[in-house]
């Protein structure tokens, strides 16, 4: 994949009502009513969103093992621009043209001034990383990108049951039956009946 053929369109939109993202019992994202839209797009085909307004993510990063549960829920209030792919045929169908009314609700001006921000989030995006849909076996996925206050961004993988998130103190990987949880103070695996957790400065325990 190459992420610069994709660029931003210039038509400013906002959500009719809330919109949920994503959702399995992993986790949900969700944006409120009046949310600004603007779309990226490869070959002129929407391919994505930048959104500003309200919205939340919760995931269930909780880990069972024999030694208990590790890990506890994310929670993240999204009230700054974040960016989404692959994912935009359903959200068509719950956004109209914004006014320079809702535009002023989110904080801009004039209509340019969400392009500027929209266009600045996404230069961010393609400096910081590229993030390639191998990571799914080349079939497409969601990919969410949130800024996070290390000018970098977390990022959320989505397709099914396979889930990555990253975050500057954690990476959350489920997939089925199967969990990978890393932190600062541990890595947990889980699988097959088995669950494996390396302490920081311990020695590994294996349960079945």
């Amino acid at each position: 994949m190459i992420w610069q053929n994709y660029k931003l369109g210039d038509a400013v939109s906002k959500a009719l009502e809330a919109i949920t993202l994503w959702k399995t019992e992993r986790g949900i994202i969700e944006i409120s009513n009046g949310t600004l839209v603007i779309p990226i797009k490869l070959d002129n085909q929407e391919k994505g969103y930048v959104f500003h307004g309200h919205g939340k993510l919760l995931l269930d990063a909780i880990v069972e093992t024999e030694e208990g549960a590790v890990g506890k829920p994310i929670e993240k209030e999204l009230n700054e621009p974040f960016l989404m792919l692959e994912d935009t045929e359903e959200i068509r169908e719950h956004i109209v043209e914004a006014s320079e009314e809702d535009l002023a609700k989110i904080g801009y001006e004039n209509k340019q001034g969400f392009v500027d921000r929209a266009e600045d989030l996404y230069d961010q995006f393609l400096k910081n990383r590229v993030y390639s849909h191998r990571r799914f076996n080349g079939d497409h996925g969601l990919i969410f990108a949130f800024p996070n206050e290390d000018s970098k961004f977390d990022i959320l993988l989505a397709k099914g049951s396979k889930l990555v998130y990253k975050a500057t103190d954690i990476v959350f990987v489920s997939n089925t039956n199967k969990v990978v949880l890393k932190n600062p103070d541990e890595v947990v695996c889980t699988g097959n009946g088995k669950s494996v957790v390396i302490k920081k400065g311990k020695s590994v325990i294996i349960r079945k």
